[in-house]
């Protein structure tokens, strides 16, 4: 085996293991313990964050930043892989915020100089738009972290009712209109609940013996079906024009309810929280000539107050 191939091999097989000696890797590559330990020496000058212990227990570790092995790209893959960390320049937030970055920056400058100029003249000819948003919203690792570790958070979340502090255990974090939220499970509520990131103050993990749930099945790829088998609700009834329809279709919340006929018109049908009628009749008024309500009652007077309330300001 050549020693490029030796040291690929080994910096793969290093980052599998985490904890190694170097007895242990020349007896697996067939070299020698003096040869070994020239070859873990070239891989830490080459940026692989091993650490040595000495004593009977010692050894070598991988630090927990791990090294990814060389992998080529195609001149497209890499202007697709490019883009793909570029669009997200628009996010105030992100959950891995400087190291997108530093990956934006690696992944550049060590192009070829003919496939940095075809990625600087792309620039202005691609983008994915998303609204820049102001708020911030500094927790999303902590999010994040939560949700695959299955762990609890403490957090003080503000909204319109006032500040409240609650545990909730995360199951991941999406972005959405330049926002992002965290559906997550409320021991508050004793329920689903989905929170705006940016409203969170403060999140830490809870450490008063609440105990996490077994969220192992529920995941963003299905959540509807837990998000809405709410306990007190009313049927939402509302028919959809063709712009209503695209309208609605840029909504992600809508996705379960949103129903599309051939002629492009379509309707709104589902069960949609009690407590929350008063969001919906501002969307619907947003909507304006391009959705009619048909029930539930509540939802259409509380419309027509909003209505109403909105003509007494241009008498």
């Amino acid at each position: 085996m050549s020693k490029s191939k030796r040291l690929l091999e080994l910096m793969m097989t290093v980052n599998r293991k985490r904890k190694f000696t170097v007895k242990e890797l020349a007896q697996e590559f067939g070299v020698s313990s003096r040869t070994m330990l020239r070859d873990l020496q070239e891989l830490s000058g080459m940026g692989v964050p091993l650490y040595s212990e000495v004593g009977p227990h010692g050894g070598y570790q991988v630090l927990n930043e791990r090294i990814l092995p060389p992998i080529a790209f195609s001149e497209v893959e890499a202007s697709a892989m490019f883009f793909a960390v570029y669009a997200l320049r628009h996010y105030s937030s992100l959950p891995f915020e400087a190291e997108s970055a530093s990956a934006l920056d690696k992944f550049y400058l060590h192009m070829s100089g003919d496939v940095r100029d075809r990625i600087d003249q792309m620039k202005n000819r691609v983008d994915f738009v998303t609204p820049t948003r102001q708020q911030a919203s500094p927790h999303l690792s902590v999010l994040l972290e939560a949700a695959v570790n299955q762990k609890v958070l403490l957090i003080e979340y503000g909204q319109q009712a006032g500040e409240t502090c609650r545990s909730i255990q995360p199951i991941g974090i999406y972005a959405h209109n330049g926002l992002w939220f965290c559906p997550a499970y409320c021991f508050l509520r004793q329920d689903f609940r989905v929170f705006r990131c940016d409203r969170i103050r403060s999140a830490v993990y809870d450490d008063s013996g609440t105990e996490p749930l077994d969220l192992r099945h529920v995941h963003l790829g299905n959540k509807e079906a837990f998000f809405h088998t709410v306990k007190e609700s009313v049927s939402l009834y509302a028919k959809l024009s063709k712009q209503g329809v695209h309208m609605c279709e840029a909504v992600l919340w809508l996705k379960a309810y949103l129903h599309t006929r051939e002629d492009g018109t379509g309707w709104l049908e589902g069960p949609i929280p009690k407590a929350d009628i008063a969001f919906y009749g501002r969307f619907f008024i947003g909507l304006g000539h391009e959705a009619t309500v048909r029930q539930p009652p509540e939802l259409i007077g509380d419309i027509k107050r909003l209505l109403a309330d909105m003509m007494s300001k241009y008498d």
